[in-house]
Order: C-alpha cells, then sequence, then structure tokens
C-alpha cells in the first residue's frame, strides 16, 4: 500500500467517528427539541452536515485508492447513514490498516511474495 492510500483510509477513519457522535448528538437534540425548549438542532445540524460531508469525500478518495469492490464501498457509505455506523466503520478500517502494515513488513522482510 502506497503512502497515499493510507492516508485517504487513516483520514476516512478519523472522521468516522466524530460524524457518529455528531449524528447521535443531532438525534437527541431533535428529542429535546420536540419535548423541551432546549433547540440545538441548527447547530449540530451544521457540525453534523460538515462532518459527514468530509466523510463522503473521504470515502470516494478511499475508494478511488484502494479499488475496493463495489460491495465493500457500498458497505463504508451505508455506515455512513446509520446512526451508529462509523463506529463499526472506523473498527474495520483500523483492522484493514493494521493487515496492510503487517503485509509490508512481511514483504519488506521477504518472508511472502505479496
Amino acid at each position: 500500500m502506497d503512502i497515499k492510500t493510507a492516508t485517504a483510509l487513516r483520514r476516512l477513519r478519523l472522521v468516522s467517528a466524530p460524524e457518529a457522535v455528531s449524528f447521535l448528538i443531532l438525534l437527541l437534540c431533535s428529542v429535546l427539541k420536540r419535548t423541551t425548549d432546549f433547540n440545538a438542532v441548527p447547530v449540530m445540524g451544521a457540525v453534523h452536515g460538515v462532518l459527514f460531508v468530509l466523510y463522503v469525500i473521504f470515502w470516494a478518495d478511499a475508494w478511488n485508492r484502494t479499488k475496493w469492490p463495489l460491495g465493500t464501498a457500498a458497505l463504508y457509505f451505508v455506515l455512513s447513514v446509520l446512526p451508529t455506523g462509523g463506529f463499526f466503520a472506523e473498527r474495520k478500517l483500523r483492522r484493514e490498516a493494521e493487515d496492510a502494515l503487517i503485509a509490508a513488513r512481511a514483504r519488506k522482510e521477504g518472508v511472502v511474495n505479496a
């Protein structure tokens, strides 16, 4: 894996958890708006909107660089629209990065020809 691909995956991983947290907070704010006088939906909507747009941009970049199959790319996109999906995406991306690092070290040491 080259450095640009690793960077693209790292950016996607780093934005996935905050995007999921902002989605959950936005859902909580929308409930509070309807049950109390507290209305933070405009602020949290903007924060979540920015994080979601960043996620989609980083997702497209990662898909382009990693050449994921359509199913994998679709999975990461679907995880972005589920309330807790960003946490699962972050965990899966972390495992993928660790596996790539192990494979790169093995190739460097001449253990495998992958």
